[in-house]
C-alpha cells in the first residue's frame, strides 16, 4: 500500500511538474487564457482529473501533446487512489470477519485453535448455563475468516503475543487452548500458549486439551491449569449431551473455579 501510494505521489507530482514547465513556457502569452501560473495549475487539476471544464485549452501543437500525457498520467493516478480508498474500504469494514480488528470489550471467552473438538465447544456454548452469555473470541491460523458471525475472530498463531493482545487477553474471564494435532508434539505448543496466556492474564481460568496428560512434560506445567485429555474430550464430544469441559472436573474444584470468574455481561437490548 504504502509504495503503491508513493508511486501514486511521484507519477503525480512529475506529471504537476512537467505540465507547470511545459504549459506555463508554451502557453502562457500566446494562450489568452493563461495568463498566470495559477491558471497553468488550475489547468492541470481539471486536466489530470479528466473533468475538462474547457474554460482553459491548449492551442499549440506541443501543448496539446502536454496534454494528452497529462490526461494518460491524470487517469493512471486518480484511477488507482479510487482502488486504493475502495479496498481499503473493504479492508476496514471486513476487519471482523478477515480477523484484523482488534477485540476492545473484555469479559470474554477466548477459544485459541480452531479444532473439530473446539468447534464442538462452540456449537454447546449457548446450552452450558455456565458459559452461555459470554462474548467468544476465536483466536486461529487453521480458517481464515470468521467462522461464527456470531462471535469474533482474531486470525493468528495463538502463541504469538501480539495476537494475544489483539484478542484483547487481558480482559478474559477464560481461555480455552485446544491442541492442534499439525505438530509433531502438539503438548508442548499448547502448554507454551497457556504460559504465555497466564503471563499475559493471570486471574483467566485456562483450560486446556492435553494429547498425552501422563508426559514427563506435565509435571511442570502450572497447576492452576484445567487440564483435559483428548480421550475424554473426545468422549465427551461424542456424548450427546452439550460438550462442557467443566463436567470434567469434580465438584468441589468446578464450584472454586466458577467462583473466580465474572459473571457475564449484561447487553442492553
Amino acid at each position: 500500500m504504502k509504495q503503491r501510494l508513493r508511486l501514486l505521489g511521484a507519477v503525480a507530482a512529475g506529471s504537476l511538474l512537467v505540465s507547470m514547465i511545459g504549459i506555463g513556457i508554451l502557453e502562457r502569452g500566446t494562450n489568452p487564457d493563461i495568463e498566470t501560473w495559477f491558471d497553468v495549475l488550475w489547468w492541470w487539476v481539471v486536466t489530470s482529473t479528466t473533468v475538462g471544464y474547457g474554460d482553459i485549452v491548449p492551442i499549440t501543437v506541443a501543448g496539446r501533446v502536454f496534454a494528452i500525457l497529462t490526461i494518460v498520467s491524470g487517469f493512471f493516478v486518480f484511477t488507482n487512489m479510487i482502488a486504493i480508498v475502495v479496498e481499503s474500504t473493504h479492508r476496514f469494514i471486513d476487519r471482523h470477519r478477515a480477523g484484523t480488528a482488534q477485540i476492545q470489550f473484555g469479559g470474554h471467552l477466548i477459544i485459541c485453535e480452531y479444532t473439530a473438538i473446539a468447534d464442538e465447544l462452540i456449537q454447546s456454548l449457548p446450552r452450558v448455563p455456565e458459559l452461555a452469555g459470554y462474548p467468544v473470541v476465536i483466536a486461529s491460523d487453521l480458517v481464515d475468516r470468521n467462522p461464527y458471525p456470531q462471535h469474533w475472530f482474531v486470525r493468528g498463531v495463538p502463541i504469538n503475543p501480539a495476537v494475544l493482545k489483539q484478542a484483547n487477553c487481558a480482559e478474559a474471564v477464560m481461555v480455552f487452548v485446544f491442541a492442534n494435532l499439525r505438530f509433531a508434539d502438539p503438548d508442548t505448543k499448547t502448554l507454551h500458549i497457556a504460559s504465555r496466556v497466564r503471563g499475559l492474564n493471570p486471574e483467566a481460568l485456562i483450560v486446556v486439551e492435553i494429547v498425552d496428560p501422563g508426559s514427563e512434560l506435565m509435571r511442570h506445567a502450572p497447576a492452576d491449569l484445567v487440564i483435559i485429555s483428548s480421550r475424554e474430550a473426545m468422549r465427551n464430544v461424542l456424548d450427546p449431551a452439550p460438550f462442557n469441559p467443566l463436567d470434567l472436573l469434580d465438584e468441589e474444584r468446578r464450584a472454586d473455579l466458577l467462583a473466580r470468574i465474572p459473571p457475564p455481561p449484561q447487553h442492553e437490548d
